[in-house]
């Protein structure tokens, strides 16, 4: 397992954080996805055989909230 960190351009509303874990805990071979909504970043566990650090950016692009950067260790 990876780990994402993927810096969001600042949340508006802790309803943010439902909708963008919501969607990335039902991809296949995500894990604990974290919203944190004080500094708008995410951090979520991921298998890169099942799922891509891109692929997660484009799921989270597509619910509106736009990634400046993301960084995997």
């Amino acid at each position: 397992m990876k780990t994402a960190k993927i810096q969001l351009e600042p949340l508006t509303c802790p309803s943010c954080i439902k909708k963008i874990e919501g969607k990335l805990s039902k991809m296949d071979g995500v894990e604990n996805p974290k919203v944190l909504f004080n500094s708008s970043k995410v951090k979520v566990q991921f298998d890169e055989s099942k799922v891509s650090e891109k692929d997660l950016e484009n799921t989270i692009t597509k619910l509106g909230y736009p990634v400046l950067s993301s960084k995997v260790a």
